[in-house]
């Protein structure tokens, strides 16, 4: 069977080299990131404020499905996978799915604005360095890491960076 990422990622690579020139992803270069977590491993929840200025608290997530979702609205790929993440969120929201997209935006107002012109509703936050000593943002945009959570973490039991098809984002269900 062919992998479908596979034969794509010559063709990804270009365009994100060619999004490069714009100017967003120069800055996003910059940052550090981590690698990807491994499945199995756990990760550590923080406090956060959404960008709606709601407190999001880890500890109300315990024995949930937590989709953590890394994004910018300047990122062509992550323009392609929200609506998707937005979908699932709303299919799957009541069946105890949570979602947290952390934006890498250098200016919260450019998240708000995106999200707002977009009508997504999924739960989003900064990715600010606090956040980020938690949950460091992995190599790659967009990426999708999702937790079964106990408590206050989360043991990751799918990763993946990079644009994902809309069959495979609707397929994260099955972690329910």
């Amino acid at each position: 069977m062919v992998n479908r990422r596979n034969l794509m990622a010559p063709v990804l690579r270009s365009a994100l080299a060619l999004a490069a020139l714009g100017g967003g992803l120069r800055a996003w270069a910059k940052a550090p990131e981590a690698p990807l977590p491994q499945v199995g491993s756990v990760l550590r929840l923080p406090d956060l404020t959404l960008l709606d200025g709601r407190p999001w608290r880890a500890a109300e997530l315990d024995a949930k499905t937590l989709v953590v979702y890394w994004w910018a609205s300047w990122c062509p790929f992550c323009a392609v996978q929200s609506p998707h993440i937005e979908a699932l969120w709303r299919a799957q929201k009541a069946n105890g799915l949570e979602v947290l997209a952390l934006s890498i935006d250098r200016q919260a107002a450019s998240a708000v604005g995106y999200m707002k012109a977009k009508g997504y509703s999924f739960p989003a936050a900064m990715l600010t360095p606090e956040a980020a000593k938690w949950l460091p943002k992995p190599k790659g945009l967009p990426v999708v890491v999702v937790l079964k959570v106990s408590g206050r973490e989360g043991k990751v039991v799918f990763a993946e960076s990079g644009e994902m098809f809309p069959e495979d984002v609707e397929g994260l269900k099955k972690y329910l």
